[in-house]
């Protein structure tokens, strides 16, 4: 005979039984070899900056010295006269850009694809995805011929072909957050009488906002750190951050310029990182749960 127990209320194992079966037994091994292994891949991640930072304030490093042989800010100074501040405003506005269009059209395909909602789903997730199994000169020489016979303005076209080439991630992302959404939280709104927009704002934004999150940081990587569109499509006329380190690290003795441009570069995808860690930890705390269903009207049971 089944035990009925009461929704909501927590089930406390028996310490015995949990303790025999080594469920709570401490692990401190498996604890310091994960420990180990993230203080490696951080080290790993974090090595590279390391000669950035020291070029970013050195005017002069001769081998074989450990350390600059002459300090200073002449690569800053240098990096501002030749335009680093309006390339970095334009990368900056071309990735928000590509998050803002792509975000929700990933969000809105994944939808439909997880609900069965479009027909050959099989074959629309292959061509959703083609983008990533392309390689990105080849697609984009192809459609430069077809943008430049539409008259397409050159900053278009980039943004066109940025969002293309993000629409994999953001749907990708858009999809394991639906398929652990629970669509019956909107279904009991609506048959609370909640309108389309109340139940689109109160109810199914909030839930999946943590993935919406992911998908935009992702989609502007793509926008910020491209070169390879950029520069074939844009044809020079649209100057962005990575296009400014790729002229200078081009030629010889701009180490400083290219290291302070490349920290520069760091610092936007470092901030939205740590912005979206520290808004999973208060969704997963409890900050930002699910609204509830508004009460039902009199005379409802």
């Amino acid at each position: 005979m089944a035990m009925m127990i009461p929704y909501g209320q927590r089930i406390t194992p028996d310490p015995r039984t949990t303790r025999s079966r080594g469920l709570m037994r401490p692990r401190p091994v498996g604890r310091i070899v994960r420990i180990g292994v993230a203080a490696l891949l951080a080290l790993w991640f974090a090595l590279p900056v390391v000669p950035l930072l020291i070029w970013s304030v050195a005017n002069r490093w001769s081998f074989p010295s450990p350390l600059p042989t002459e300090w200073g800010f002449d690569g800053l100074a240098q990096a501002l006269a030749q335009g680093g501040v309006p390339a970095f405003g334009r990368s900056i506005l071309l990735g928000l850009a590509v998050a803002a269009i792509a975000t929700p059209l990933g969000a809105l395909a994944a939808r439909a694809l997880t609900f069965g909602r479009v027909p050959a789903p099989r074959l629309v997730s292959g061509i959703l995805l083609a983008p990533l199994a392309l390689p990105a000169f080849v697609a984009v020489m192809g459609l430069t011929i077809v943008l430049l016979r539409a008259r397409v303005p050159a900053t278009i076209a980039v943004l066109l072909l940025l969002v293309a080439a993000a629409l994999p991630y953001t749907v990708y992302t858009m999809r394991v957050a639906y398929a652990a959404h629970d669509i019956a939280f909107e279904e009991e709104a609506r048959t609370l009488g909640a309108s389309r927009a109340h139940v689109l704002a109160r109810v199914h934004l909030p839930l999946v906002a943590p993935g919406l999150a992911r998908a935009a940081f992702l989609a502007f990587l793509v926008g910020w750190s491209d070169y390879v569109v950029t520069v074939l499509v844009g044809g020079g006329t649209l100057v962005t951050l990575p296009l400014l380190v790729g002229a200078f690290a081009a030629g010889v003795g701009n180490d400083a310029v290219v290291a302070v441009l490349s920290v520069s570069a760091i610092i936007p995808p470092l901030l939205l990182l740590l912005a979206l860690g520290r808004f999973g930890r208060r969704y997963a705390g409890g900050r930002l749960a699910a609204p509830t269903p508004s009460r039902s009207p009199k005379g409802s049971p």
